[in-house]
């Protein structure tokens, strides 16, 4: 295996979702819920190189507030509960963000990895 070429052992889904480093495989890519290591502990891959933006939360906003939204008129229409009930949403939306987030973040950077994107530049 050369050291600049992924891991074809997992589907980027899964090595997302389990938050492997896409060079080597370990499960090093993050450190905390939702921030990256600086680099990975067995191959040294360095992950601050990789620039992921702010894509993936802006995708989970609008992805995720129209699951909650969705989930709070049906459960309007439906049973028609006290306004309280409605509460249950913060943690729905709160676990689906936090979770929608680390899997997006990994599975972009994976994706940067495997086609060698880099931001452009223009010739002088």
């Amino acid at each position: 295996m050369s050291p600049e070429r992924p891991v074809a052992a997992h589907s980027p889904l899964a090595a997302a979702g389990a938050g492997e480093c896409p060079r080597c495989g370990e499960q090093s890519l993050f450190d905390g819920w939702v921030r990256f290591a600086h680099k990975c502990r067995k191959c040294g891959l360095d992950f601050d190189s990789f620039n992921v933006g702010d894509g993936p939360a802006a995708f989970l906003i609008l992805i995720v507030g129209a699951i909650v939204v969705a989930g709070a008129i049906t459960l309007e229409l439906a049973a028609e509960p006290p306004f309280w009930v409605h509460l249950i949403w913060i943690p729905v939306a709160t676990v689906l963000t936090v979770g929608g987030l680390r899997f997006a973040k990994a599975l972009l950077l994976g994706q940067e990895y495997r086609h060698r994107a880099r931001e452009g530049k223009i010739a002088e």
